[in-house]
């Protein structure tokens, strides 16, 4: 059976007509030869050459021989005996045996092993082989210099500028991570400003792999911890989009405008919980919500953030896994709340308040290795806290001429932590090297940083600038890795131990304050009577506070330093 399609095109689609005939030649360009270069060259009869105006390719075959590979066995048996003796056969070899060591050779041979066997007995009896006597590595011979290297920066392919606003690894530990991009600036965006944010893959780094397309520009986003197909978003307009990876760049749901923010969610935190599906967003409208990513169409629970009549917004947030009903919240106003979720009154689940800082919290992140530390950035300085003081910090840095912008800590090491600020470098601060300065600066970009993320189970560093690009970062090992054994040992006792000294300042600030007011409170001693004097009226509270202190960390403290002064 014979298939014809015939297709139709009308005459004035093809075009002009093309005409072709026949014609003489003629000569375009003669060049007349020059009889004064004729002895400069050689003369060769006949002469061709070849002219193609296309490239010249070559085709080559090779044939290699082919290799085969055949599984074969060797059986090892008991050899050595002589051919009249089966050594299956037990009197045989007792015979044989007897026969063998009554000869002078035999006697001979064992005497001239006898020495060198006694002395590996010996070395044995004194050095027990089996034993490790020197377990792990000398620290002190391979500690390096930190460093950390640029491997690799992503850029944001639209050509209107963004910022990369948040960060997040994918949680099954392969080398994906998800960014969200947009422009804070209220009424700043420009026309045109895709909405668009984008998963990366570190190993096709040249474009991005998916991208995440909600109704409103992203300024948040969190894996879930227990499926790596799934990522929740906070949107610039306050409501929260789900995406599941193998469904497409659309979200699978929205919450409803009216149940959701008013303004931009700032933060986003995912919960511990059986189904691994429960969350809970802030934002500066003043309001955390607890949500069920099953069922978005209605808050699981609303909490207003307000905190001595006043309402605050709220800008970061944080939650640990091994604490299910605390959460944390950095406020606008300079306050950070440890909240907890079991309260019964909307005051018991924000009793916990620190005045952390002169201006917005932009960071709160908790140590993965000790949950009740946390740090916190903001105005001009970096803080670690403790949740047993609420009067001051136990570390800071010192207060620099640019704003701190972002915060995290190490995965892999207890003494580790990072900041960003608005300069565009980044600190890598080492505590058990020095509390004050930060062990290692990174000049990252010109832009400001905006979001800091450590890669779990890796020394990679992702830093999220104003610009829209995401830097790379790989850490030398000896930010990466365990320096010693008693690591976290020595950071536990580093932090006890400033929050000690804390703890007595802050009791002896507030014994003077309750001797102040006492004062103030005490009548005017009456003219015929002298005024009582306090005994420790005159006495300097700092120096009191620091011999109180060495008291009870170490009472030999001032004789230790009285005889080394002598």
């Amino acid at each position: 059976m014979e298939i014809v399609h015939v297709y139709q095109k009308k005459r004035r689609e093809f075009g002009r007509q093309c005409t072709f005939s026949d014609r003489r030649a003629e000569i375009i360009v003669d060049i007349e030869p020059e009889p004064s270069l004729r002895d400069d060259l050689i003369y060769k009869n006949p002469a061709e050459v070849a002219v193609q105006c296309s490239s010249e390719f070559s085709e080559h075959e090779v044939n290699t021989e082919r290799v085969e590979y055949a599984d074969t066995g060797m059986n090892h048996t008991e050899g050595g005996w002589p051919k009249d003796v089966d050594h299956n056969e037990v009197e045989q070899v007792l015979r044989y045996r007897k026969k063998a060591e009554k000869e002078e050779a035999y006697q001979q041979t064992i005497l001239a092993l006898s020495e060198p066997i006694e002395h590996c007995i010996k070395q044995n009896n004194a050095l027990d082989i089996y034993s490790d006597y020197f377990p792990g590595k000398s620290i002190t011979a391979e500690i390096e210099p930190p460093t950390a290297t640029t491997i690799n920066v992503l850029r944001d392919p639209q050509d209107l500028k963004r910022s990369a606003n948040c960060i997040s690894w994918c949680s099954d530990g392969s080398n994906r991570l998800a960014v969200a991009y947009s422009v804070l600036e209220f009424q700043q965006a420009p026309k045109g400003l895709s909405y668009d944010s984008y998963i990366w893959n570190l190993d096709k780094p040249n474009a991005p792999e998916m991208a995440l397309s909600p109704s409103s520009p992203l300024v948040t986003l969190q894996y879930n911890p227990k499926d790596a197909h799934v990522i929740v978003g906070g949107c610039y307009n306050g409501q929260i989009a789900l995406f599941d990876v193998r469904k497409g760049s659309r979200p699978i749901d929205t919450t409803p405008v009216e149940v959701s923010h008013r303004d931009p969610v700032h933060g986003l935190c995912y919960m511990n919980s059986k189904t691994g599906t429960e969350f809970f967003t802030t934002s500066t409208d003043g309001q955390i919500i607890w949500w069920d990513s099953r069922k978005l169409a209605t808050p699981t629970e609303v909490l207003n953030i307000e905190v001595d009549g006043k309402l605050l917004g709220g800008i970061t947030a944080d939650y640990e896994s091994t604490m299910p009903t605390r959460f944390m919240v950095g406020t606008e106003h300079g306050v950070i709340i440890n909240g907890n979720r079991k309260g019964k009154t909307p005051a018991d689940k924000l009793s916990t308040t620190y005045e952390g800082h002169h201006g917005p919290v932009y960071d709160v992140k908790r140590n993965p290795f000790f949950p009740k530390y946390f740090m916190s950035v903001g105005d001009w300085t970096a803080r670690v806290w403790c949740e047993d003081i609420r009067e001051s910090a136990v570390l800071w840095s010192k207060y620099y001429p640019c704003y701190m912008t972002t915060a995290s800590w190490s995965y892999s090491r207890p003494a580790v932590a990072f900041t960003g600020k608005s300069d565009g470098t980044l600190d890598i601060w080492d505590y058990l090297f020095k509390q004050g300065d930060p062990a290692l600066t990174v000049q990252v970009g010109d832009s400001p940083l905006r979001c800091v993320q450590s890669a779990e189970g890796s020394g990679l560093v992702a830093c999220g600038s104003q610009d829209g690009t995401v830097t790379l970062l790989e850490l030398s090992s000896s930010l990466v890795e365990m320096q010693g054994a008693n690591e976290k040992a020595a950071m536990a006792a580093l932090l006890e131990r400033e929050t000690s000294r804390e703890k007595l300042l802050a009791s002896r600030m507030r014994e003077l304050s309750l001797q102040q007011r006492l004062k103030s409170a005490r009548p005017a001693a009456s003219d015929g009577e002298a005024a009582p004097v306090e005994a420790d009226e005159d006495e300097d509270p700092v120096a009191a506070a620091e011999k109180n202190f060495w008291s009870m960390v170490d009472p030999d403290y001032y004789e230790k330093q009285a005889g080394g002064t002598a």
